[in-house]
Parts: C-alpha cells; sequence; structure tokens
C-alpha cells in the first residue's frame, strides 16, 4: 500500500496513473473509519482501476474548535483497515500545512441558501469548508467517479453543485447509510458517546421510520411534536432539529402537494454531540 502526504509526490503519482488510465475513485474521509467508510472503499475498489482514500481532518469545516479538537485521530488504525480490502488502494494523508499553504481559510461559494438550512443554520460556514476541501481534492487526485454516504445527504446536494460548476466529468456515486443492529447511522462520532448511550441511540432511526409509516395521515405539526416527545423522552437526548424537505432540491416541505419526493432530516445532541441522519420518506 502507498501512503502520500506531500502533493508533491501525489501529483507525480497521479500523472503516471492518468497517462494509464482514467478510471481513478476517490473515497474522501476524516479518518476514524468504520463500516460505513469501508462499505464505500469496497464500491470504489470494484468499479475503478485505481482507488484513492483521503484522510484529512478539515479545519475550514468545523464550526467549533472543541469539536475539531476531539475529533477521533486513528490513522493507523484506518491503513489497517483499508488494507483488509486491498493493499493496492492508495491513501492521500497530508497535513493542515500541505492543504492550506496559504493559511487555513475556505473559499466562498454560492450554494443559493442550500448552505444556509438543516446542518448549515447551525454550522455556519461549514459547507464553504467541506467545498473547499472537496475541490482541492478533486482538482488534485482528478478522479472519475467519487464516493459519499447518504448519511451526509444534504453534504451530497453541496457536493453535486460543485461537481457540476467545476468538475462535469466526474460521475457521484452515493451509498446507503449503514447501521449498526439498533438502526444507528455509523458515525466517527459515535465513539464520543457513552455505551449506555449508545445503546438507547437506536431511537433516532425508530423515530425516523415512525415519520415514514405517519407522513400521509398525520399533519407537519403533529409530526414535529411526536418527535420531539419521542428524543426528549430519553435523558441526555435534545432535538437539534427535526425538518422534512424535497429530497433532490432541499425546498420546505409543501403540506399541500405531498406527492414529491420528501427526505426527513434530523440531528439529535446525545450527551452534547451531534447525531445526524436522514430517510426518504415518501
Amino acid at each position: 500500500m502507498i501512503i502520500v502526504k506531500n502533493i508533491s509526490d501525489l501529483n507525480n503519482i497521479i500523472s503516471d496513473q492518468s497517462s494509464k488510465t482514467s478510471n481513478i475513485g476517490l473515497v474522501p474521509t476524516m479518518g476514524s473509519l468504520h463500516e460505513g467508510h469501508l462499505a464505500l472503499i469496497r464500491d470504489a475498489n470494484k468499479k475503478c482501476d485505481i482507488v484513492w482514500v483521503s484522510i484529512f481532518v478539515n479545519p475550514t469545516q468545523f464550526n467549533d474548535l472543541n469539536d475539531y479538537d476531539s475529533y477521533p485521530n486513528e490513522l493507523e488504525n484506518d491503513i489497517k483497515k483499508i488494507r483488509t480490502i486491498s493493499s493496492k488502494i492508495y491513501v492521500f494523508c497530508p497535513s493542515v500545512s500541505e492543504i492550506y499553504n496559504n493559511g487555513v481559510s475556505s473559499e466562498k461559494f454560492n450554494f443559493n441558501d442550500i448552505d444556509k438550512v438543516l446542518e448549515g443554520k447551525y454550522r455556519p460556514g461549514h459547507f464553504n469548508g467541506v467545498a473547499t476541501i472537496v475541490k482541492k481534492l478533486f482538482k488534485a487526485i482528478k478522479p472519475l467517479k467519487v464516493f459519499f454516504g447518504e448519511k451526509d445527504f444534504q453534504q451530497i446536494i453541496i457536493i453535486k453543485q460543485i461537481i457540476n460548476s467545476y468538475f462535469p466529468k466526474i460521475t457521484l456515486i452515493t451509498c446507503p447509510t449503514v447501521r449498526n443492529n439498533d438502526g444507528l447511522a455509523l458515525s466517527s462520532r459515535n465513539k464520543l458517546i457513552s455505551k449506555k448511550a449508545i445503546n438507547k441511540s437506536g431511537i433516532i432511526f425508530e423515530t425516523l421510520l415512525f415519520v415514514k409509516n405517519n407522513f400521509v395521515k398525520n399533519s407537519y405539526k403533529q409530526l414535529i411534536k411526536n418527535v420531539k416527545q419521542k428524543i426528549e423522552d430519553i435523558s441526555n437526548f435534545k432535538l437539534e432539529y427535526f425538518e422534512i424537505r424535497e429530497s433532490e432540491t432541499l425546498n420546505p416541505y409543501d403540506e399541500k402537494n405531498k406527492k414529491n419526493s420528501y427526505r426527513a432530516f434530523i440531528c439529535v445532541k446525545v450527551e452534547g454531540i451531534r447525531l445526524i441522519d436522514n430517510l426518504l420518506i415518501n
């Protein structure tokens, strides 16, 4: 397995690879890999001649420094997990100064306010940070296919805009959210929560399923009330937001038109740690 830490080495390898094949896949991650990441890497390994996994905890997408500082860092363990899939996968794990050699700051993008709702409302600047690092990685690695998980669905919408604007030849491939036996979406942040709370966190997905099953017959107002009650009945669980939005545009839910494709989005603070999830409900 080849592990690359600087841009100049990356450029040399990519130049050589690009002369042999265009079918290069990229799985961007922030490390602390779990089965959700590994599912993306396996999919890339099946569909691409060459696979790159980037491991980089991107400071510009954190609006809370404590959140950034506490984000799990397990590079050695991550590399072992990748190797179980294939020893031919390339890993790019640069330092912050390697990526942001002119100072740590985000490029500013116009996402037509998609970045101002849901996660964007509670994490101002987050999606500019995401778009900044994604644009840098796409430009450097020149992938034909990129792989992202549906758990971060709003992020997928943002990345589609980046691809349409700057990288029209790239194909975005999404993979279903991977869950534990209780339905909890796998996340690197789950490691920051007590086992007792994790065992109760299946209520998040259970609540989304309740919304899906009651979407047609219940009013939006009633669904919001039910969701809040289900979540906040549990000690140390706090509902940060619950919203229903159009799947492709993230436009607000139009209660008069239930035939559109809608998705339910939720964020719950569990012991102060933000856990997000979403589900297509019709």
